[in-house]
């Protein structure tokens, strides 16, 4: 029986939403299972890593580059970012596409903060204008850096990192705070209408993977990281906006970055669930909660609609 296998934002993005009538009875109907809380452990039960992990600069740097020299080295994701000053702290409202940026900004700005990394023994550089990564010996020992997704919006003090590894990357941060501040190229970007890019974040260090599988044979995406992935596991990776509800293969559509979740249920979920009377449905939020939808299910009319997902 071909699986449709949705990857979804946590529960409590839908608090607000009324479920439509006919997928609140098929998620009442459905088996329910609990798995560990967060994207990290969401794509964990879907990707088969050795070793365990999910070093995202890695896995995108081989789908920007494809270079053999992947595996020669660990990377670190460096991506700009806007961070903005309150009065409690400072804000990280931007990093990376979000922050709009072009090959006008990486030829302006990546030059000028090449020999700063250089002073420190690392290797900047940009093959994508919005992924920028350090290559680091394989051996060296980071501390743990924060995922965009967990920072944004939040003070960035709340998210710096912290042990015995960490201090050489605070020194590191503030000098690229201080150099792009002074920047002539903000400038001209802010004369623009477009706000500074006055930091750079790091994240997603590791080297790598030895091996990556995963049970469906099609992984829909638009995360770069998931994409880079499926290069390595030599799956077949597609953007979103390539699935098309009626295909009849294993798939997995990855849909943690879509932010409206009426949209969610009436252009995803409902259609999806309507698709169980002939496949397998999993519906995988990123806070452990899951719906197992099956062909037979519609049958077990003593059980009640579900009536909210939060």
């Amino acid at each position: 029986m071909p699986r449709l296998t949705l990857l979804l934002p946590s529960t409590v993005r839908f608090a607000s939403s009324t479920l439509p009538m006919a997928l609140s009875k098929r998620l009442g109907r459905a088996d329910q299972g609990q798995g560990g809380v967060g994207e990290l452990a969401l794509l964990a039960r879907h990707f088969d890593v050795l070793p365990r992990g999910w070093p995202a600069a890695a896995l995108t740097r081989l789908l920007d580059t494809g270079d053999e020299d992947v595996r020669l080295g660990a990377w670190l994701r460096v991506d700009p970012a806007h961070i903005r000053p309150d009065i409690n702290g400072a804000r990280l409202l931007g990093i990376g596409r979000t922050v709009g940026l072009d090959q006008d900004d990486v030829e302006a700005l990546l030059p000028a903060l090449k020999p700063l990394f250089g002073d420190f023994g690392f290797q900047l550089d940009a093959p994508h204008p919005t992924r920028w990564y350090l290559r680091l010996p394989r051996e060296a020992k980071l501390p743990a850096f924060a995922a965009p997704e967990d920072a944004l919006g939040d003070d960035i003090f709340d998210h710096l990192p912290d042990g015995p590894e960490a201090r050489r990357w605070r020194i590191l941060q503030n000098e690229v705070q201080v150099l792009l501040h002074n920047h002539p190229h903000n400038a001209a970007r802010l004369a623009s209408g477009r706000v500074a890019v006055n930091a750079l974040w790091f994240w997603g260090s590791g080297v790598l993977p030895d091996a990556l599988s995963s049970d469906a044979l099609t992984i829909f995406s638009d995360d770069s990281a998931v994409q880079g992935a499926a290069r390595l596991g030599k799956l077949q990776g597609m953007p979103l906006s390539a699935f098309q509800h009626g295909t009849e293969h294993d798939a997995l559509v990855d849909l943690r970055g879509q932010r409206d979740p009426r949209q969610l249920l009436d252009a995803w979920l409902v259609p999806a669930a309507r698709l169980a009377d002939r496949r397998a449905v999993t519906f995988d939020f990123a806070d452990g909660r899951a719906f197992h939808l099956r062909p037979g299910q519609r049958w077990r009319i003593w059980r009640r609609p579900l009536a909210e997902l939060a």
